[in-house]
């Protein structure tokens, strides 16, 4: 790659299958900077245009816990992306460099931080789909966390997923819900984040992921039919059953079974903050006392009526939303 004249200290950061990713510190003010570049010499249409909506999509949002893009240019032959550097390391990484999982006092403020970044997208009503670590960087001298890559997210409340083959599948295979995989004959909601989440808290806790699987086939097949061990039976690994059970209840194989809202999972994972920081232990309790989901759940023995479905979530909007729908007298 040819350095950019407008930057100078490149450094590379990550080299992924779509994209490479520098660090680097641009020359007028000094700033450092994250660099995101679309990695085909002569990327597709779909490529272009995962990468405009990944653009577009973030410097809109905003949001405090999302990452902050500046600028997309074309360069040379494809595209690059300008993002804030807050210091951070991706999650992926970091493991990578600590060669084992977090422990359960470094765990719990970290998951309740992803928890607070994902109530921040829901807010929007966006669904990230592709949450894993690589996609959550958290800077661990500020405690700062942000996600990354909306590049595939969905700013609607409720998608149906294409039946494809295991090679053309949207998101990253270890991490993909059940109704990800378009095999289950269900459509995706912010639920599915929250089964690729689970997967997430796994890996983070024991430094393993849940299933393994020589081929992307045989992963479909574990995350539809599968059951992960729970992460507390796992051999020397010492991990309180209180949070195997949350990462359990997050990776349900049916939505309706994992936890219903970031709210439900927040009071979860706050009560096992309050009790390890008291006693360094955290006894078994009833999960999802506050579960209330804050939106309309549309069973999925309605799938396939989209026009109905459709009726029925713009009438709640309406009634829970009143402000935005005045009637003119």
């Amino acid at each position: 790659m040819e350095t950019l004249s407008a930057y100078k200290d490149l450094i590379q950061i990550h080299d992924g299958d779509n994209s490479q990713v520098y660090r680097a510190r641009r020359v007028d003010d000094r700033r450092s900077l994250i660099l995101k570049f679309l990695k085909a010499d002569y990327p597709t249409p779909n490529q272009i245009r995962r990468y405009r909506q990944e653009y577009h999509l973030t410097h809109q949002l905003q949001l405090p816990s999302i990452i902050k893009a500046y600028g997309l240019e074309e360069w040379q032959r494809t595209l690059v992306m300008t993002l804030e550097d807050f210091g951070g390391i991706s999650l992926d990484r970091w493991l990578l460099q600590r060669q084992q999982g977090l422990t359960v006092g470094e765990f719990l403020p970290i998951a309740l931080k992803i928890v607070d970044a994902l109530g921040q997208l829901y807010s929007q009503k966006i669904i990230h789909k592709d949450i894993n670590p690589a996609n959550i960087v958290f800077n661990p001298e500020t405690g700062v966390l942000k996600l990354i890559d909306l590049g595939i997210s969905t700013q609607l409340s409720r998608e149906n997923p294409i039946l494809e083959p295991p090679n053309a599948l949207e998101g990253t295979p270890a991490y993909l819900s059940p109704e990800q995989t378009g095999r289950m004959n269900r459509s995706l909601d912010y639920r599915t984040d929250f089964y690729s989440l689970g997967v997430t808290f796994y890996e983070l806790l024991t430094g393993v992921l849940p299933f393994a699987a020589s081929d992307r086939m045989e992963l479909v097949h574990c995350h539809i039919a599968k059951q992960p061990v729970p992460p507390y039976l796992l051999a020397n690994i010492e991990i309180p059953k209180a949070i195997s059970d949350i990462v359990i209840k997050l990776m349900a194989k049916n939505a309706e079974d994992r936890y219903q809202s970031s709210k439900g999972l927040q009071t979860d994972l706050e009560a096992c903050l309050e009790q390890w920081g008291k006693t360094r232990a955290i006894a078994p309790f009833t999960l999802g006392s506050n579960d209330i989901s804050d939106l309309l759940q549309i069973p999925q023995k309605l799938y396939g009526r989209e026009r109905e479905i459709a009726a029925l979530l713009a009438a709640f909007d309406r009634v829970a939303c009143p402000e935005d729908n005045r009637v003119a007298d």
